[in-house]
């Protein structure tokens, strides 16, 4: 491996510990989220036209967001306020163990939760403020990249041909192409099937009647852009909510959830394919250490480095590898060049 690959490794390397450190990840997450809208809304060569609709995309999310979130606000503690005492009477039936006897004291139990974590209207208001500015200046910056993603200068009128320097912003380039790749290629899949699943659970809680459908729509889809996790999240919701009118409806709500999840295992064999496929345990570790390290967003993170990892390690050969022939692992294409 020459040096300027492996200055760029550790680059690369130093860069994703200090999105972990420094608590860089949303807007992190919102380059790469940026970057692939605007590659996926442009139409042959000219990039103003992209940029117009992303743009006109980002306002058009912003109030559907607040729109959303003032929905939630009103809905969630109403779920909640329905759902706690029906999952208790029904504990209380079968002989399942809860925290909690009453709604009372779930709140309760939120509350104390929250407090150990000192989270106050003012500790809210400095968060939600900052994760706005973080998302802004993503946004910025996946634009300027979009428009010129230039790495370096002209070269030094005394550089040397060759040198050191643009050896290895060339690798460093080369990096970042390909850690987007596999970004494109894990949550460009991620996003589809996300997007099928809360299209059929959408028209399931439509002809069902199950309230508050439109929160959990949006809920299913966001949770769908985490691996495995993500949809046991939303199908505890809406099986929780089912049970709020019914056991028979939230019995029929789990299996047709539960056939969503098979169908979602046919998906990732034919949207992702072979080349992302990773055992369950490793992905569930990666998820695992991801959330402690940066939250939420290192569980949606966590797929995308394990790819990259995968892709960069089968381009290395190893000089002391034995000579029988390997299978080769699919390798994602690199990112084009703007």
């Amino acid at each position: 491996m020459t040096t300027p690959k492996k200055i760029s490794y550790g680059f690369i390397t130093l860069l994703l510990v200090l999105v972990c450190v420094l608590h860089l990840s949303t807007p992190f997450i919102t380059v790469l989220f940026s970057y692939f809208a605007l590659t996926k809304l442009r139409f042959g060569r000219g990039k103003g036209l992209a940029v117009t609709l992303f743009v006109v995309l980002v306002v058009l999310f912003g109030f559907g967001f607040y729109y959303f979130a003032k929905q939630a606000c009103v809905a969630l503690p109403r779920i909640a306020a329905t759902t706690v005492p029906a999952v208790i009477k029904y504990a209380q039936k079968y002989g399942v163990e809860l925290p909690f006897s009453d709604y009372a004291e779930f709140k309760e139990l939120v509350r104390e939760a929250l407090a150990a974590k000192a989270v106050g209207v003012g500790y809210f208001a400095k968060a939600v403020l900052i994760e706005v500015a973080a998302f802004v200046i993503g946004i910025v910056s996946a634009v300027s990249l979009f428009l010129s993603a230039r790495f370096q200068l002209e070269p030094e009128p005394q550089s040397v041909k060759n040198n050191l320097y643009s050896l290895a912003w060339a690798e460093i380039a080369e990096r970042f192409r390909t850690f987007y790749a596999s970004f494109s290629t894990v949550m460009g899949a991620q996003i589809l099937i996300s997007g099928i699943n809360t299209v059929l659970t959408g028209i399931f809680l439509l002809w069902t009647g199950v309230p508050y459908a439109t929160v959990l729509v949006v809920v299913t889809f966001l949770c769908g852009l985490l691996p495995i996790i993500g949809n046991l999240l939303s199908n505890t919701l809406i099986v929780g909510v089912c049970l709020t009118i019914s056991l028979h409806l939230a019995l029929l709500a789990l299996v047709f959830l539960i056939a969503i999840h098979k169908l979602e295992y046919f998906l990732n064999s034919k949207i992702i394919g072979q080349r992302i496929r990773n055992p369950m345990w490793l992905t569930l570790l990666g998820l695992i250490i991801g959330e402690k390290l940066m939250g939420v967003p290192g569980m949606i993170l966590a797929p995308v480095v394990l790819h990259y990892i995968k892709v960069e390690a089968s381009r290395n050969k190893v000089a002391d590898a034995p000579s029988e022939s390997v299978p080769q692992t699919p390798q994602a294409q690199p990112l084009s060049r703007h």
